[in-house]
Order: structure tokens, then C-alpha cells, then sequence
């Protein structure tokens, strides 16, 4: 089993910065890829960012790409998603996700945007960028 928490979130002016970690805990040698999803109030979730524990690539949403960075820290089972410029916009709660089977490996970006290639998820952080 593979455990999830999210940190950092908060109240943010449109244009400024923040970082948030997926903590993860548990049989971490077996996550493949960690991905970070978005879901604003009466909206889907929607795909932000992913990186891959092989190669360490990392994908991007359209709308964050430029502004957005997700990277990790092996020894201490972290993954972070550095958030700048920040908008209106971006205002959700920010979850982030393990693939604990290898969907992401096999399939890419399909599963890698996806929350079918997740096996594990945190609970969220909410992050609120005022005007």
C-alpha cells in the first residue's frame, strides 16, 4: 500500500508563488509515476502535472506549462509542484496521485493525464489565488 499527503496549499495574490509536496509513505519502491490533479467547485478534475520515478520526465497541462514545474526528492519520498505566476484560474484543490501498477509506464501520457492510471491518492490541498 502506498499513502498520500498533500501540503503547502493556501491564499495566494494573483502573480505570486507556491510550492506544494506529496508526501508518500508505504511500499514507495513500487510508484511509478506520481501525477498532480486539480478540481475547482462544479468542475471535473483535471489533469495539472506528472512525473516518472524511472527517467524522471515530466508532462504538463497546457494551461500550466511555463508556470508550473514538478519535480521530486528520492530520500525523502517527496514530490513537489512549484506553482508561479499563479492566476485565478488555478484556484482547487490540488491532489496528488500514485501509479502503483505501471499504467503510466505502458501507456504514457494517456494514462499519465488520466486519473485511470493512478492507483493511490492524497486527500487534497486547497489553493485560492485572489485578484
Amino acid at each position: 500500500q502506498v499513502q498520500l499527503v498533500e501540503s503547502g496549499g493556501g491564499l495566494v495574490q494573483a502573480g505570486g508563488s507556491l510550492r506544494l509536496s506529496c508526501a508518500a509513505s508505504g511500499r514507495t519502491f513500487s510508484i511509478y509515476a506520481v501525477g498532480w490533479f486539480r478540481q475547482a467547485p462544479g468542475k471535473e478534475r483535471e489533469f495539472v502535472a506528472a512525473i516518472t520515478f524511472n527517467g524522471g520526465s515530466t508532462y504538463y497541462a497546457d494551461s500550466v506549462e511555463g508556470r508550473f514545474t514538478v519535480s521530486r526528492d528520492n530520500a525523502k519520498n517527496l514530490v513537489y509542484l512549484q506553482m508561479n505566476s499563479l492566476k485565478p484560474e488555478d484556484t482547487a484543490e490540488y491532489s496528488c496521485a500514485a501509479d502503483g501498477l505501471g499504467r503510466t509506464v505502458v501507456a504514457g501520457y494517456v494514462h499519465l493525464a488520466s486519473v485511470n492510471g493512478y492507483d493511490y491518492w492524497g486527500q487534497g490541498t486547497q489553493v485560492t489565488v485572489s485578484s
